[in-house]
């Protein structure tokens, strides 16, 4: 049997002997099917193709931060985390492929404490990875549980918040999906704080401001109070860096500030208080 993946969205489904008639996560308004229909793969087949996985390391030292991404890239395209501590590491959005160089290289870097992601568009292959490391914990919202599409005992549901090490906490915001989240680490930026927010707070390409939405690519909006309420589950935290789910997504100063001041011009246009002619 295989454990089939989507090539679309790249989250990894059960291990069947024939691939599952759907992604369900490709079938919700948030993401899509092509237009050519659904598409499956599997890891074997992605090496085949030439698929490698790519590390680097973004901020240095211990504690620190690492990517790891697909080239050429699959599915959504996102890259990984590695956030680097003394007591352990954390791997956070993971993409829909790893090889062995991934998983030495991260060996070499300390391992893994705990897999966690921002929300089930950014799955991947994270019980490939829980298993590759002894079945550490997959860190998984509880409102966001149905959405599993290969689960298993590594799985350990959370909600609100949780310091998964020291320094390094999850925190559910909502929007994208009811347990979309954020992770607060404290030691990133130099001591001064970051926050690794994938799709909740989606960094833009004018990397001074940041968005939100219900869908990316369908262009669904979020409503005004699902803004507001992220903003709240921030509020609480400082964060001079924030770290998108793509390689150059990184807003690099201001961070907190950025976030607000992204969230009063999205509130403005859905009020229709901007000036469009401004």
């Amino acid at each position: 049997m295989s454990a089939w993946i989507c090539a679309t969205c790249g989250v990894q489904h059960a291990d069947t002997a024939q691939p599952p008639g759907e992604c369900a996560i490709c079938c919700d308004e948030r993401q899509y099917v092509p237009v050519g229909g659904q598409r499956w793969t599997t890891l074997g087949e992605l090496a085949a193709a030439g698929h490698r996985s790519e590390v680097r390391e973004i901020e240095p030292g211990l504690p620190g931060l690492y990517g790891i991404g697909v080239d050429p890239p699959f599915g959504i395209g996102q890259r990984a985390l590695l956030v680097r501590t003394p007591a352990g590491n954390l791997l956070w959005d993971i993409p829909g492929f790893l090889d062995e160089a991934a998983i030495r290289r991260v060996r070499e870097l300390g391992g893994l404490a705990a897999i966690s992601a921002s929300h089930p568009h950014f799955h991947g292959v994270q019980m490939e990875w829980s298993r590759a490391f002894g079945g550490v914990p997959v860190l998984i919202p509880e409102a966001d549980q149905a959405w599993v599409r290969r689960g298993g005992p590594e799985v350990e549901l959370w909600s609100g918040t949780r310091e998964v090490l020291p320094g390094v906490t999850l925190v559910q915001c909502g929007g994208h999906f009811p347990g979309s989240a954020v992770v607060h680490w404290a030691g990133g930026a130099g001591g001064r704080g970051a926050l690794l927010a994938g799709d909740t707070v989606t960094v833009v390409p004018d990397t001074r401001y940041v968005s939100f939405m219900r869908s990316y690519p369908n262009h669904i909006p979020l409503p005004a109070r699902d803004v507001e309420r992220i903003l709240a589950a921030l509020a609480p935290y400082d964060f001079e860096k924030v770290y998108g789910g793509w390689w150059p997504r990184v807003v690099g100063r201001d961070g907190k500030a950025a976030v607000r001041r992204s969230a009063e011009r999205y509130l403005a246009w859905l009020r229709g208080d901007a000036d469009p002619d401004n």
